[in-house]
C-alpha cells in the first residue's frame, strides 16, 4: 500500500497529473493563429509549437516508461512534471518562436505521465478495482485536452500568461505526487534505457516533418527539402537495424508488424492524425472566416471535449456487446461523418458545433476501444508492448497531423485540410474492419 496514505488518494492526484500532462497537449491548439501574428511567422513553423510538444511525448512514452521500471515510476513521473514546469516557464518568458518551441518540447515529456501513473495505479489498487482505476486515469485524458483549449480563451489570446497557469498547475501537481504517491514496489528492473533508440526515432521524425511542413515554401524538389527527407530515410533505416540488435529496445519493431496488432496500430495512427488535423483546421477557419475569438474557439471544440468523455465512460458496457475492433470501425466512421461535413460545410457556427459533437462521439468511442483492440490478439506477455506502441504510434500520428495540416491549409485551403482528415478517418475504419474480420476468420 502507498505510505500514511490510500491508494484512492493517489489515484485522484495521479489523475490530475495526467489530466496537466493531457492539457499541454491541446492548450496552443486555439492560439495557433494569433501566435501567427504575435511572433510574426507563417503558419507553417507556428504549427511546431503544437508538433513540438506532440513529438517530444512520442518519444517520451518508451523512453521514461522503461526509465520508470529502472529507477522507479514514481521518481520519472516527478521529473516529467518537473520538466514540464521548466518548459511552460520558459515559453512563458520568451518573446520569439524558437523559444516557445524549446518550452514546448520540455512540456511534451509530461505525455509519459498516463503509462507512468498506470504503473503506480496497478501496484496499490486491489486487482478487482483496478479497471474503475485505470478508467479513472484514461477519462481524465479527454478532461485535460479539453481543459488545455479552454484555458487557452479564458487568457484571451495572452500565451505567456498561458503558460505560467500551465507552470502553476504543472507545480501543484508535482507537490501533490511528492507528498502522497508513494512507490509500493521497488524500482530495478535490469538493462539501460535505449538512449540510441530515442536520438534516431526524434532524428528521422524531425527530419521528415520539418520537411512535410516546410515543402511547399522551399520548394518540395529543393535541396533543403531532399535533403532532410533523405535523411529520415538513412535515420529510420538506422533506427531499426539497432533496434533489432538491441536486448532492450524503445521499440519493439516486430510488435509493429505484428499480425494481431497490425490492424489497431495503423487504425490509432489514423485517428490520432485525423482528430488533430481537425481541431486545428477547425481552430483556423472559426478565428479566420468567423472571426471568433479563441475563448469562443475553445466553446467550438468544446462539444468534442464533452463527448469524447462521456462516451469513454460508456464504452465499458459497448464492449461488453460489440467486440473492441467493431467500435473503433464505428468510431472511425464517425469522424468520417463529421470531417466530410466541414469539407462541405463549414460557413456557421452552427457547423462547426455540429461537427465538433460528431467529431467527439467518434473519437471517444475509437480511443476507447483501441486499447483493447491493440491488445486482444496478443500473447499476455506482449500485452505492455502492445500497449505502449499503439500509444506511441497514435501521438505520432497527431504530430504528424500538426505539420501536415498546416502545409495544406497553407497552400489548399481549409477544404483540403479537412479532407485530409476524412481520408485518415476512412482508412482508420477499414484497417480495423479488416482487423475485425481476420480476428473473425482466425
Amino acid at each position: 500500500m502507498y505510505k500514511k496514505t490510500s491508494p484512492w488518494t493517489a489515484v485522484v492526484v495521479l489523475a490530475f497529473a495526467v489530466a496537466v500532462g493531457s492539457l499541454q497537449m491541446t492548450v496552443v491548439v486555439p492560439m495557433l493563429p494569433l501566435l501567427q501574428r504575435q511572433l510574426g511567422a507563417p503558419a507553417t513553423s507556428v504549427s511546431w509549437t503544437l508538433t513540438a510538444g506532440l513529438l517530444s511525448g512520442a518519444v517520451a512514452i518508451p523512453l521514461l516508461s522503461r526509465l520508470g521500471d529502472m529507477y522507479g515510476r514514481r521518481t520519472v513521473a516527478l521529473s516529467a512534471l518537473g520538466l514540464l514546469v521548466a518548459g511552460a516557464a520558459v515559453a512563458a518568458l520568451s518573446g520569439t518562436l524558437g523559444a516557445v518551441i524549446a518550452g514546448r518540447v520540455l512540456q511534451g515529456v509530461s505525455a509519459a505521465l498516463l503509462p507512468l501513473a498506470m504503473g503506480l495505479v496497478r501496484q496499490a489498487v486491489p486487482a478487482h478495482r483496478l479497471p474503475t482505476a485505470i478508467g479513472v486515469l484514461s477519462a481524465t485524458i479527454g478532461v485535460g485536452s479539453g481543459g488545455g483549449m479552454i484555458l487557452a480563451g479564458l487568457v484571451d489570446g495572452d500565451y505567456h500568461s498561458m503558460f505560467w497557469i500551465l507552470a502553476a498547475l504543472g507545480a501543484v501537481s508535482f507537490t501533490l505526487v511528492a507528498a502522497l504517491v508513494r512507490e509500493v514496489t521497488p524500482a530495478g528492473a535490469a538493462g539501460r534505457p535505449d538512449l540510441v533508440g530515442a536520438a534516431l526515432v526524434s532524428g528521422w521524425l524531425v527530419c521528415l516533418l520539418l520537411a512535410i511542413s516546410k515543402g511547399a515554401a522551399w520548394g518540395w524538389t529543393s535541396p533543403r527539402t531532399s535533403g532532410l527527407l533523405a535523411a529520415a530515410v538513412v535515420l529510420a533505416v538506422a533506427w531499426v537495424v539497432t533496434a533489432r540488435r538491441s536486448a532492450s529496445p524503445l521499440i519493439e519493431i516486430p510488435m509493429l508488424l505484428h499480425r494481431g496488432t497490425i490492424g489497431a496500430t495503423v487504425a490509432s495512427f489514423l485517428i490520432g492524425f485525423a482528430l488533430f488535423a481537425a481541431i486545428t483546421t477547425l481552430s483556423a477557419v472559426a478565428q479566420g472566416a468567423l472571426g471568433a475569438s479563441v475563448l469562443q474557439v475553445g466553446l467550438y471544440l468544446l462539444p468534442t471535449t464533452v463527448l469524447m468523455l462521456a462516451v469513454s465512460v460508456l464504452a465499458g458496457p459497448l464492449m461488453r456487446r460489440f467486440s473492441a475492433s467493431a467500435l473503433v470501425s464505428a468510431g472511425s466512421a464517425l469522424v468520417t461523418a463529421a470531417t466530410v461535413w466541414l469539407v462541405i460545410s463549414r460557413d456557421s457556427g452552427a457547423d462547426l458545433y455540429g461537427a465538433a459533437a460528431v467529431l467527439g462521439v467518434g473519437v471517444g468511442l475509437g480511443y476507447a476501444a483501441l486499447g483493447t483492440m491493440a491488445v486482444e490478439h496478443v500473447e499476455p506477455a506482449k500485452t505492455a508492448a502492445a500497449g505502449g506502441v499503439n500509444a506511441l504510434v497514435r501521438v505520432v500520428g497527431s504530430s504528424l497531423a500538426g505539420a501536415v495540416g498546416a502545409a495544406v491549409l497553407s497552400s489548399g485551403g481549409a477544404g483540403w485540410s479537412f479532407g485530409v482528415a476524412a481520408v485518415a478517418a476512412l482508412l482508420a475504419a477499414v484497417f480495423s474492419t479488416v482487423h475485425r474480420a481476420r480476428g473473425e476468420w482466425a
